[in-house]
């Protein structure tokens, strides 16, 4: 039924949308100001221990700054509760006292419609999960057995059998007064180009495909002889059913979400049910085919970061590539995915099943970034020898980060690879002058090994001094409770210009600064933000005075001036600060990331001295070297010399 803009506006501005959201939630009393009509809450779409989920009356809106959903009074009610959109606005009427517009004729015909369907659909799928636990199903149960779903898993997914007939299914819904047009629109029967119709699935497991209801709109069928030439067979597109818009499983990861953890989509249904069965309750698959930017949407509805699995196969990796593609321009704050890639020749189920649910968060833990995805697949087996292959290695990248459409996220992918394809060029000119100047007789079969060539433990103590000393010269030393420069000038920033707060509140929350002081900065920082006293430079700063932070903050703007973080001040123009806010932001998740990289590394080669984690610790040690050496130049002109920068 479609509803007049002017009808929607009404009832939207008749309930303040906490009143919706607070059906479902607890407010938390610290940082919510209930008289401002501001909220805040942990997220019911994830979960969480910290609230996180914002909702504002004045704005009619709600989002979640963990997993990014967003949206308005109908959209809480059709993305948590699953109902439609009319639906959602008779709810949203009947709390507004406000009575519903006369319904459309033709569209009401088309809702019942449509209801009658999902009954019709209802009966084959009880036909389906009978005859399974027939003699006819035999076979199905069998093989059902040999892959390891245990009869309660069955039950929950309620697993089907369509035996090996034209019209067992027919015969049975016209016993239940079904009409023959009805068994067509529902996709139950091939009725074109044919003088009799009959059961479209035969000798099949089934498995129903619900809705975000949990209404069963489609069924997919799985062949048990081997001589079919579709091994999968989906329903066709119908009134119920559009395969672009639906995800298996949709409606039960949901729920498992509000648990905890992202959203995982996998290939197939075999593999959403081998998961669940390994407790894995929050797994989804597209319908036979790749994922479409619906689906992708509905991703983003349960998870700000889903992770996307994909088969150890050279098939595979193509169809994460081509995933990525799809993802990529459409990527936004609190709108990305990770990619995790299976062990070669395996997929969820044989993962599962042969090494156990640990096998399988071990790949989960391991899923890639989408930025890391791409460039993999840019730089993987190339050589880059020329000046040419390296400009067209660069276009490659500008052109791939160009399609992102949100402004603020493209700006930071090309720096990211801006960065990469410095440090890699770099690190390729480096083996190259190393093996002129040692000669390729000093080498094992990794061209790496120079003096390491003895191997052993005083090999390993080599490395690690190496790694050691270059730990320490890129650590700001802490002796005495000298700040850390670059800290000092994120706080700085963050208080002067706190229009910064809001841009990057997801980085600004999750902020790792290895200084006490600024560490208490930053806590009154984002109190304030919670309480609504951070609009600007004089709340906060007053904000920071009743913490009793005043003298910690003088010596963080001392420290900022002496050194001429100029745009980190407070009469620097916000262009200025974004820009460079931006860039230390960047320059400090990098700089922590390596650091606890680097230590990892020389823990795994202090314990086992292989020529593999020695290359593993060559290349952290590239990249912090090169993350150290952008840093020395920017610090030296301040952390940016700004458009109106001072001299």
């Amino acid at each position: 039924m479609r509803f007049s803009d002017g009808f929607l506006s009404e009832i939207r501005d008749r309930v303040p949308i906490s009143a919706v959201v607070g059906l479902r939630v607890t407010w938390d009393r610290k940082k919510t100001n209930a008289p401002r009509g501001d909220f805040w809450a942990c997220c019911p779409f994830h979960g969480e221990k910290s609230p996180s989920f914002h909702c504002e009356d004045r704005k009619g809106r709600y989002h979640c700054f963990g997993c990014g959903v967003s949206g308005d009074h109908f959209r809480f009610l059709t993305d948590l509760d699953g109902m439609t959109f009319p639906e959602a606005v008779e709810r949203i009427a009947e709390m507004a006292g406000v009575p519903m517009p006369a319904r459309d004729a033709h569209e009401e015909r088309r809702e019942k419609e449509r209801a009658s369907l999902t009954d019709v659909m209802e009966l084959a799928t009880k036909f389906f999960e009978d005859r399974l636990q027939s003699a006819d199903g035999a076979r199905a149960r069998a093989y059902l057995r040999d892959r390891g779903l245990t009869p309660a898993t069955q039950q929950t997914f309620r697993l089907g059998f369509a035996p090996d007939s034209r019209n067992a299914l027919k015969e049975f819904l016209a016993s239940k007064g079904i009409e023959k047009v009805q068994m067509e629109a529902c996709g139950l029967t091939v009725f074109e180009d044919v003088p009799v119709s009959y059961d479209r699935f035969r000798d099949r497991i089934m498995f129903p495909i619900p809705d975000s209801r949990g209404r069963i709109i489609a069924f997919g069928g799985r062949a048990m002889s081997a001589e079919v030439s579709a091994k999968y067979l989906n329903s066709p597109e119908t009134e119920l059913f559009h395969k672009g818009n639906v995800l298996y499983n949709f409606a039960r990861a949901r729920k498992a979400l509000q648990k905890g953890g992202a959203v995982i989509a996998v290939e197939g249904y075999m593999d959403v049910i081998a998961l669940a069965q390994a407790g894995f309750d929050n797994a989804v698959a597209p319908l036979g085919t790749a994922l479409t930017e619906n689906q992708l949407e509905l991703l983003w509805r349960m998870s700000g970061e889903p992770v996307l699995c994909f088969d150890g196969d050279k098939a595979g990796l193509k169809a994460a590539y081509r995933a990525a593609d799809m993802v990529l321009p459409l990527v936004a704050p609190g709108h990305t995915a990770r990619f995790a890639l299976l062990p070669e020749g395996k997929d969820p189920d044989d993962l599962v099943k042969g090494e156990g649910p640990e096998a399988f968060r071990t790949v989960l833990t391991a899923a890639r970034p989408l930025s890391e995805l791409v460039w993999m697949r840019e730089t993987s087996g190339g050589v880059f020898d020329t000046p040419e292959r390296r400009a067209e290695l660069e276009k490659t990248l500008r052109e791939l980060t160009g399609r992102i459409k949100d402004e603020s996220v493209r700006y930071h992918y090309q720096q990211e690879m801006r960065e990469r394809v410095l440090s890699f060029f770099g690190n390729q000119r480096g083996r190259q002058q190393g093996q002129g100047e040692r000669g390729k007789g000093s080498f094992g079969k990794g061209g790496e090994r120079g003096q390491w060539n003895k191997g052993g433990a005083g090999a390993a103590a080599g490395r690690f001094a190496v790694s050691e000393s270059l730990a320490r010269s890129a650590m700001v030393k802490r002796a005495g409770g000298i700040m850390p420069l670059r800290e000092a000038a994120l706080v700085v920033a963050l208080v002067n210009h706190p229009a910064l707060i809001d841009e990057n509140f997801d980085h600004v929350e999750k902020l790792d600064l290895s200084h006490g002081e600024l560490r208490q900065l930053h806590t009154v920082l984002i109190d304030a933000m919670a309480h609504g006293e951070a609009n600007t430079r004089e709340a906060v700063v007053a904000a920071i005075e009743r913490a009793s932070c005043a003298e910690m903050w003088e010596r963080a703007v001392a420290l900022a001036r002496r050194t001429r973080q100029w745009t980190a001040l407070e009469d620097a123009a916000i262009e200025d600060a974004r820009d460079a806010f931006a860039q230390a932001l960047h320059l400090h998740r990098s700089a922590r990331t390596l650091h606890k990289e680097l230590k990892q590394a020389e823990a795994a080669l202090a314990t086992d001295p292989t020529d593999e984690n020695y290359r593993h610790l060559v290349e952290i040690q590239a990249q912090f070297h090169d993350v150290q050496a952008t840093e020395a130049l920017i610090e030296g002109f301040g952390v940016s010399s700004g458009r109106g920068g001072r001299n």
